[in-house]
């Protein structure tokens, strides 16, 4: 059985509702239809070469990196064998340059794979997110654009919550719960691809012959769907995703933010922190720490101050408007070794 996406056909959601129908329940939705009415989605539709001449119509001529794969690989961008390098080249083009030898490559079967991704329009297509407005996000969380031929791109996940708008081909996305980590196999986190590590087992094609055991016990677990140009997928931080583009040339939006931030500090940073203060200490402290972080941070058992008057909560009341610079100050103090 095929487990999907709670989706939705409302085309009606305003910043609020999304907020609280769509992001609170921190789960991946699928907004049918979301973009239908973006110029740039109505372009691809007419074809590959419209949608070249449309965005070469905003490109102001930055460069921009892409991956580029013997058609051996099949546009799989993936590690080396010996997992020290990777199966494709870098390559510094402009975005018009990119998109030429994507619509180029349409008619030849011994052409490259390429793969241009996470491109910040604001830089490139400065016209565009004015010409293909997203209302339902804040005006500071700026469009990337992610286009390329037929691709696969490793399973992996972001830190950052993740709106992402297919504008042209098709994509299919396969999706692993955060919970699911330690069946995973999870690679580096400092020799990746494209900054975040993925997953071994879920980006392999197919069962691996007893290489990745946990991960067959969770395999029937993903969640899995294709959307077409025009939809939009809400996916909250840290869910793992393969991406795989189906169609001869494809491209996505997509936005990043941290929608229940409460000032300038990431949680990974401070799991990064906390890797190095209690990683590797002895099992036995491990388990108190983590007892501590469970009381204090994960608050699984409620407020840990709860049968205190909340007058009486100090630094664990709310963190705004002053708990939060509070904590940050002496965080600060005690990293400068004060």
């Amino acid at each position: 059985m095929t487990l999907s996406p709670q989706e939705s056909a409302d085309r009606d959601f305003d910043a609020e509702r999304f907020q609280l129908e769509v992001v609170a329940g921190c789960r991946p939705v699928v907004l049918r239809g979301l973009i239908a009415d973006w110029p740039v989605v109505r372009a691809a539709r007419e074809s590959p070469a419209r949608l070249k001449d449309y965005l070469s119509g905003l490109d102001v001529g930055g460069r921009v990196e892409a991956y580029l794969g013997n058609p051996e690989i099949a546009g799989k961008y993936y590690y080396a064998p010996d997992y020290k390098g990777f199966n494709f080249e870098r390559r510094m083009m402009t975005l018009a340059e990119a998109l030429r030898v994507m619509v180029d490559s349409l008619d030849r079967v011994d052409a490259p794979s390429i793969y241009v991704g996470s491109v910040p329009t604001g830089d490139s297509l400065p016209g565009f997110a004015s010409s293909n407005p997203m209302p339902l996000l804040a005006p500071g969380v700026g469009p990337r654009i992610w286009l390329g031929t037929r691709s696969n791109v490793s399973c992996h996940h972001d830190t950052f919550d993740n709106l992402a708008c297919v504008i042209a081909g098709r994509r299919r996305f396969t999706l692993f719960a955060p919970d699911l980590i330690g069946k995973l196999y999870v690679g580096p986190i400092d020799n990746t691809m494209a900054g975040a590590p993925v997953s071994l087992a879920a980006s392999a094609d197919g069962p691996q012959d007893g290489d990745f055991p946990l991960f067959e016990e969770i395999r029937d677990q993903a969640l899995r769907v294709e959307l077409e140009a025009g939809d939009a997928l809400y996916l909250p931080k840290l869910w793992w995703h393969k991406v795989e583009s189906l169609a001869p040339v494809n491209g996505l939006i997509n936005y990043w933010w941290d929608a229940f931030s409460a000032g300038p500090d990431a949680p990974y940073a401070s799991m990064l922190l906390s890797m190095i203060a209690i990683a590797e200490r002895p099992p036995a402290e491990r388990q108190a720490w983590k007892a501590f972080f469970e009381h204090y941070v994960f608050r699984t058992r409620g407020h840990p101050l709860a049968h205190l008057p909340p007058e009486q909560h100090g630094l664990l009341g709310p963190l705004k408007p002053e708990n939060y610079a509070r904590i940050r100050a002496r965080v600060m103090h005690m990293l400068r070794g004060g």
